[in-house]
């Protein structure tokens, strides 16, 4: 029947070729991730929509417009002199200038804290969102403008074959409490990463391991990086998800490994894999490098 259905394949176009070859309902259901995947990077919120990424100052940071401010957001909707960031031992409050329409769950803004990289202090103008976020000890306006020049010039992603042979059971060593390292980021910051264990998978007949953090809802998630690096994915480092550990083990899918939103996106700050999370190996599979 596969012979049958190549030979089919050679006489027919490319779509109906790809209909004919059988694929698994594991082969399936990754190709649904992938695209599920791409279609949340190109959201209206997605991490193409990130436009810019604007350094604070201790103390006053004007912003609007106008070229003077400190904070320079050259859309026509922005007021000249919006109003300013007071910045003070990484905490910021936004001050609004009378008049302006800047707005939080559409409600007007006057003064308010903007807390560090939070989903909730996110105020508002016209296509505009921006918040306050930390890059080590660095803190700076990161805004996102679903209209970028990312999002509308976006070519898609590129992805290896699903190989089921990299779809691993793999063990899940607890630590006895989380392990502090100090992570380094795409930018040269560097900031606390705490690690609630390891996993652990064999890959011809030799065992690797990747500390993992916890991602908050009991899953976890690695950054890693592999030989594949030198020449076919991204250089940095890519990302990898997984469920809650079971008994001990855990499912560790490189199909699904991803890149991290530096590889599609200057204006993101992207942790780095410790010296443990960079495997003396190749893994071709997942994401290929973005071009």
């Amino acid at each position: 029947m596969r012979l049958l259905s190549r030979i089919v394949c050679l006489l027919l176009s490319a779509s109906v070729c790809l209909s004919a070859i059988e694929i698994s309902p594991y082969q399936q259901s990754v190709e649904k991730w992938r695209q599920a995947y791409e279609g949340a990077l190109k959201a209206d919120d997605g991490w193409l929509t990130v436009s810019a990424l604007l350094w604070l100052h201790e103390g006053k940071n004007t912003f609007g417009s106008d070229s003077s401010n400190a904070i320079v957001l050259p859309y026509s909707y922005v007021p000249a002199k919006a109003g300013y960031f007071d910045f003070h031992a990484g905490k910021t409050v936004v001050h609004v200038n009378p008049g302006v329409p800047i707005t939080l769950a559409g409600k007007p803004v006057v003064s308010m804290e903007l807390r560090p990289d939070s989903k909730v202090d996110r105020v508002a103008i016209g296509d505009l969102v921006f918040f306050v976020h930390a890059s080590g000890k660095r803190y700076a306006i990161r805004v996102k403008d679903k209209n970028s020049d990312l999002r509308k010039n976006f070519k898609g992603l590129h992805w290896y074959p699903v190989n089921e042979a990299y779809r691993f059971n793999a063990r899940f060593v607890a630590y006895p409490k989380p392990r502090e390292v100090e992570i380094k980021n795409m930018l040269g910051d560097r900031g606390p990463t705490y690690f609630s264990g390891y996993v652990a998978f064999t890959l011809g007949g030799k065992e690797y391991r990747l500390d993992a953090e916890d991602n908050g809802s009991g899953g976890l998630f690695i950054v890693f990086r592999d030989l594949t690096s030198k020449k076919d994915t991204y250089q940095a480092a890519r990302f990898l998800d997984a469920d809650p550990p079971k008994d001990g083990n855990v499912e560790i899918d490189f199909n699904k490994a991803y890149n991290p939103p530096c590889a599609y996106n200057p204006y993101a700050t992207c942790p780095l894999p410790t010296a443990r999370n960079r495997l003396p190996v190749e893994i071709p599979a997942g994401e290929k490098r973005y071009h």
